[in-house]
């Protein structure tokens, strides 16, 4: 059976072993999600990045403790990155002084970011008016970077239920934003 149409548990008890391509065929499957629930909960990209390699490194170390009968292979995947996560929020980057810039900045100004800063916060409260079951989904697909095919694994439910709830909530979000979305 070709590495890349091997379970997920069964490339993690190949790593074990010390399979190379069964950890890039494990990495490749879920480095893109990793770091994108890093991003998200550190808010630093050179940190998510640190967090998604200790992810691996990790994987790559303790891939003997996995034990099949306790969960999904996803669902330890992600405890391990989750902890990986937690150790990059406790360390602070060392602060760095950066010679004034010579050319002026392109980043937006006052207006723009006020107006930017505006819609976030309306598209933030409306996710509050989402069911908890539809904004978790909304929250995994947009913020975490996950497919939905991923976010059936992490949640342990069925893709076309993901579907379902993803339109749904999607719908709801347009019915609340109406014209600030145009």
């Amino acid at each position: 059976m070709a590495a890349d149409s091997r379970p997920d548990a069964e490339l993690i008890g190949l790593i074990a072993g010390g399979d190379h391509h069964a950890f890039e065929e494990l990495h490749r499957r879920y480095a893109r999600p990793v770091l994108g629930i890093a991003l998200r909960r550190i808010g630093d990209r050179g940190r998510a990045e640190d967090a998604t390699q200790d992810t691996f490194a990790s994987v790559w170390r303790s891939a003997a403790r996995y034990d099949p009968t306790r969960g999904a292979a996803a669902s330890w995947l992600y405890a391990v990155a989750r902890n990986a996560i937690v150790d990059g929020l406790r360390r602070r980057p060392d602060p760095t002084v950066d010679d004034p810039p010579e050319v002026a900045s392109s980043d937006p100004g006052p207006p723009e970011a006020a107006e930017r800063e505006w819609l976030s916060w309306r598209v933030h409260r409306a996710l509050e008016t989402l069911p908890e079951q539809e904004r978790s989904l909304v929250e995994l697909g947009y913020w975490s970077g996950l497919s939905q095919s991923e976010i059936a694994d992490y949640v342990g439910l069925p893709l076309g239920t993901v579907k379902t709830r993803t339109r749904a909530a999607l719908r709801h979000l347009a019915d609340e934003l109406g014209d600030e979305l145009r």
